[in-house]
């Protein structure tokens, strides 16, 4: 059998890792699948990653392929794989795919998910897992504000969808030929805790940011998830984000959040 061409789709909890890419002196996602691979396929393996996550940053489908001369049935990666890495990352499944696919360039659409813990006290069973913003919901009546904020926020998030220039929201340390991308859809809504961690945490309402697109540069998602902390704090309206986007500036958009609260959570490809 000649060299293979193996695609995984890979979860992980960012919170003791250096991102995605390989570092130096530093862990990562990347290191420790190709540490991995490499002992069960018993070559050096090089892996590339569908996009390149930040520290402390986590996936729920992270896609990635690699090449190998292993004759490991594809099905039988996962289970093989999993006993040479670390209880945070985890392959959930494998097949064998044509050799010119390239897990990064290949894909379609991406969708984040950014949460937020907007109790008043936090979660210690949350830590490293969400932002908690230790903000009370205002007034009398939770239910009704919790109502009028979901409103605000998806009003504030549709502003966001079309194709547009988005450097105002977009952090520096990045070079990229043009900073336009398309939004296909974001929006926000209540999650229970317990989708991310089912034991201590269960019964918290968590505010869920999710946003589907072509491409997203640099820190985008987190500096559109604290642009939505300013409406949900009453500091920005949503009729101003158009005019943030159409500023290009980045001094106008809301603060960059911290990685905690990001999660990769589907990658489209045309098959």
């Amino acid at each position: 059998m000649g060299r293979r061409n193996i695609t995984l789709t890979i979860e992980y909890c960012g919170i003791a890792y250096c991102g995605w890419q390989i570092q130096s002196n530093a862990p990562t996602v990347q290191s420790e699948m190709e540490r991995a691979l490499s002992e069960l396929c018993g070559e050096e393996i090089r892996v590339t990653g569908c996009s390149r996550t930040d520290t402390g940053v986590h996936a729920l489908e992270f896609v990635l392929n690699f090449y190998t001369s292993s004759t490991i049935p594809s099905e039988r990666f996962p289970a093989a794989v999993n006993s040479f890495l670390p209880p945070d990352i985890v392959v959930r499944s494998a097949r064998e795919v044509p050799e010119g696919f390239h897990a990064r360039f290949d894909a379609k659409y991406k969708t984040y998910r950014y949460f937020f813990d907007i109790a008043p006290c936090p979660s210690a069973f949350l830590s490293g897992r969400v932002w908690s913003v230790k903000m009370p919901l205002p007034g009398k009546d939770p239910d009704r504000d919790i109502e009028r904020s979901l409103e605000e926020l998806n009003s504030a998030a549709a502003c966001f969808v079309g194709t547009r220039d988005f450097s105002a929201f977009r952090a520096e340390g990045s070079n990229v030929r043009s900073t336009v991308r398309t939004v296909t859809d974001a929006k926000v809504f209540l999650v229970d805790s317990c989708v991310l961690f089912s034991s201590g945490a269960s019964d918290r309402p968590l505010l869920c940011f999710e946003v589907r697109g072509n491409g997203f540069l640099y820190n985008m998602v987190r500096i559109m998830a604290g642009t939505l902390l300013d409406v949900y704090k009453g500091k920005l309206l949503p009729s101003e984000i158009p005019d943030i986007i159409r500023s290009k500036d980045r001094t106008r958009a809301g603060m960059t959040a911290p990685p905690d609260g990001l999660y990769l959570c589907k990658v489209e490809y045309d098959d």
